[in-house]
């Protein structure tokens, strides 16, 4: 009895000793499986905030530069408006007077008339503002027609609102002397200035 006793309390401890050295080895296989799940999931959440960091960074910066030129664009335009303004007040007005003037626009045509002739072959055609009818017609097919010793047509255009248009009689071109030429004209030189005077 003594020897089965003996047979048996060896095979438990032996069944015991595999048991727990099994188990042992179940639950170091258990942490080790642990550990690398912690340590995918850790360096997974490291990979997502970076990633999230980054796209928060490259939209702060595309904002900041939308912003920047928007801002820009809105300065330049401000500017832009400013200067055609004074522009515009210090010309428009007293160029569409001046060329609303019969007298003014008889001695322009003169003028012009005399230095554009000598380059067209026959005759040439005037077009002035309707508002202008019946003010320069004897002038223009009077005057200009015996001073350039060719012949004269004259037209009127409700289009122009001051100044005048000087071609060949056979069309093909027309030179412009409306107030909105003259305007830009006389812009033209006076927006540098302004533009400096104004921003340096």
């Amino acid at each position: 009895m003594d020897k089965l006793q003996e047979l048996t309390q060896k095979l438990y401890e032996e069944g015991l000793a595999k048991g727990k050295t099994e188990g042992d080895r179940i639950l170091l296989n258990a942490r080790e499986q642990a550990d690398a799940i912690v340590k995918a999931a850790r360096e997974e959440a490291e990979a997502i905030v970076a990633k999230a960091r980054k796209e928060a960074e490259d939209h702060r910066t595309k904002v900041e530069g939308d912003v920047k030129m928007a801002a820009t664009q809105t300065i330049q335009e401000t500017k832009a408006a400013i200067e055609n303004l004074i522009v515009a007040q210090a010309v428009d007005a007293p160029a569409k007077a001046a060329l609303a003037d019969a007298d003014y626009v008889k001695e322009l045509i003169g003028a012009v008339a005399a230095k554009f002739a000598p380059d067209v072959d026959g005759d040439l055609n005037i077009v002035l503002p309707e508002a202008l009818k019946g003010k320069l017609d004897a002038y223009v097919s009077g005057s200009i027609a015996k001073s350039l010793g060719k012949g004269v047509t004259l037209d009127f255009s409700k289009k122009l609102s001051g100044g005048f248009q000087i071609g060949p009689k056979d069309g093909g071109y027309y030179i412009s002397f409306s107030d909105e030429t003259f305007a830009e004209l006389i812009g033209s030189y006076l927006r540098p200035a302004t533009k400096k005077l104004l921003f340096g």
